[in-house]
C-alpha cells in the first residue's frame, strides 16, 4: 500500500522549538565572545569612552541652540576645538 504521509523520506521537518534554542545558544555564545574581547578592540575602547561620558545637560544644549539661531556662536571654531580634543583623546 502506498504511503500517503506528507513526510517523505527526503523532506526533513524542522522543530521550531529546538531551532529557536539553537539560535539562542549561538547568539549567547557570540555575545559572550564580544563581551570578552570588547576592551581589546578599538571599537570597544571607543564604546567604553562613550559610556563614561557625562549626561547631556539640556540647559547647555538649549543655550547653544539659541546662540546658533542668533548667529552668536562661532561653529567652525568650536568644531575645530572639539575635533582636536577628540583626536587627542584617541591618541592617548
Amino acid at each position: 500500500m502506498p504511503n500517503f504521509n506528507s513526510n517523505s523520506g527526503s523532506e526533513r521537518q524542522v522543530d521550531p522549538v529546538n531551532r529557536n534554542l539553537n539560535e539562542n545558544e549561538d547568539m549567547d555564545l557570540l555575545m559572550e565572545q564580544i563581551l570578552e574581547n570588547i576592551n581589546t578592540t578599538p571599537i570597544g575602547q571607543v564604546l567604553k569612552k562613550i559610556a563614561s561620558l557625562p549626561e547631556v545637560r539640556k540647559e547647555k544644549v538649549l543655550g547653544v541652540r539659541q546662540q546658533l539661531t542668533e548667529g552668536k556662536y562661532d561653529l567652525n571654531k568650536r568644531l575645530d576645538i572639539a575635533l582636536d580634543k577628540v583626536l587627542e583623546d584617541l591618541m592617548t
